[in-house]
Order: C-alpha cells, then structure tokens, then sequence
C-alpha cells in the first residue's frame, strides 16, 4: 500500500514552490523554474495533510521572520544521503561550509564528491539547506534551481556575498575573501 501523497504550491520571492508531503513527512520541497520542477502524480491530492506548517514556516522565513524550520521531514535517499542530510540542518541561517567541511563533519574527509553527489540529490530545498555549501575555493557551486537562486537565498539570509563586475563583464562574488565566480 502506497502513502497517500498531498501537494500544495505558493509564491515565493524566487518564483512559485511546489511541497509535497505524505503521513510521514515532507518528502518535497522544489523550485518550479528549477532544473526539478514538481510534476504531481495522478493519485497526489492537492492541499491538506501535514503540508499546512510547512507552507507557514516557509512564508515566514521569506518574510525574514524564521531562521530555523520545525516540520516533520521524510526525505528519500540512501542512508549516506540521509546522513549528508541531517548535517545540512545543522549549517546556521545565514552561514556557509565548504563540502571539505561537510565531508569532515560526516567523518570521513575523501567522501567530498559523495558529499556533493549527495547535496545535489537533496528533495527538499530551503529546510534542508544545501544552498549554504559552497566550494573549498568559495565558488558557488551546483544548485538544482540554478547558481542565481543560490546566490538570492545565500543573500536573503544575510551571507556576506559582495558582487562586482570584471572589465570582462563576467559576473564574480565573495564570500568570506574568496573570489566566488557566478556564471551569470
């Protein structure tokens, strides 16, 4: 017997989101102008179940008044994704690692492509923040909904990240002293 899935989508300040949820959780939390939009299934329902504090606390942290998330979250993934997962949680609002640190964290320092295999896999962006890791050279790097969306979310937390224009026109950033080239 499969659980039932409910699904809701709402603004944001970086376009519409889509949630989706079933007994045990949130299962997924997706930009729909990303590279993964949601594309509900037949058997979803829309609205209800455990996604209505979901949508709350995610309107509130747009607003600039939640910095830390309290919902019930059933992300699928392997138990390696599950673990680079639950340490994502664990990067303050407003601050950013490297995927070194992240890998040393986990213990295991040669796991940093895993790591990034892993970040990369994440299905419920913003609560599960993967947007905060960053390269060991302080680029930002890989972000399912793109390097812009990285970038505005890093910024709305308040992450020191300064733009400037090389003579060139390419676009770079910094990020605690670290030349941060954006791609844009």
């Amino acid at each position: 017997m499969s659980l039932s899935v409910w699904y809701t989508t709402m603004p944001s300040p970086f376009g519409p989101l889509c949630l989706a949820a079933n007994a045990q959780g949130l299962i997924r939390v997706d930009f729909q102008q990303g590279e993964r939009p949601i594309l509900p299934e037949a058997n979803w329902q829309e609205g209800g179940g455990p996604i209505t504090d979901a949508k709350q606390q995610l309107e509130e942290y747009f607003q600039g008044q939640r910095q830390d998330f309290h919902v019930l979250l059933a992300p699928q993934g392997t138990p390696f994704q599950q673990r680079v997962w639950q340490e994502l949680q664990r990067i303050p609002y407003g601050s950013t690692i490297t995927y070194l640190e992240l890998a040393q964290r986990l213990g295991n320092p040669r796991a940093v492509r895993a790591v990034g295999h892993a970040n990369a896999r994440n299905p419920i962006a913003i609560m599960i923040p993967c947007h905060r890791v960053i390269g060991r050279d302080g680029r930002l790097h890989g972000y399912a909904s793109g390097l812009d969306f990285k970038r505005r979310l890093l910024l709305h937390e308040g992450a020191q990240l300064r733009q400037c224009v090389l003579h060139d026109g390419s676009t770079f950033c910094r990020l605690g002293g670290s030349q941060v080239d954006e791609g844009v």
